[in-house]
């Protein structure tokens, strides 16, 4: 069944791809830093971009986000484990000197977030945090971010 998921080429992915190449930002897909694939990499800028659906990544307080009721203890699981890798994948780029940028599937929903991605792009936070609810605002630094526990 999980097989059938499909993981690249999503709406959500194309959106942030086609607009970053409209403003004339080039990219890789799926490279390889360290042992993480972000959906989009900025070799040059050394950013990473993560755009992320709102169930397969729980995000929280999203109106599209939301466990199912069959299977829980099986939802939970996998669920919690996405959640922790993506964590984990936030520190070690930092650690390794990489921009992220995590955009939430919702965010994708808003025009303005390509303008605002690039505005981040030319600017030198650490990490930048899309979501239908925030807005593109929420630019915050994660040096209070810790590694979880490797799960296996």
């Amino acid at each position: 069944m999980m097989a059938k998921i499909k993981g690249k080429d999503t709406k959500p992915e194309m959106f942030v791809r086609q607009g970053l190449f409209r403003r004339g930002y080039r990219f890789r897909l799926h490279k390889l830093i360290g042992s993480i694939r972000p959906d989009i990499v900025l070799t040059p800028r050394k950013v990473a971009v993560f755009v992320h659906g709102c169930f397969w990544h729980q995000h929280e307080g999203c109106r599209h986000y939301r466990l199912p009721k069959s299977n829980l203890q099986f939802w939970s699981s996998k669920l919690s484990k996405n959640s922790t890798r993506d964590r984990n994948s936030i520190v070690f780029l930092k650690e390794a000197g990489w921009r992220t940028a995590l955009i939430w599937e919702c965010a994708t929903k808003r025009p303005e977030l390509i303008d605002e991605l690039s505005n981040w792009l030319e600017g030198a936070d650490t990490l930048f945090v899309a979501s239908e609810a925030s807005g593109c605002r929420r630019v915050m630094e994660i040096d209070d971010l810790e590694l979880s526990p490797q799960l296996d």
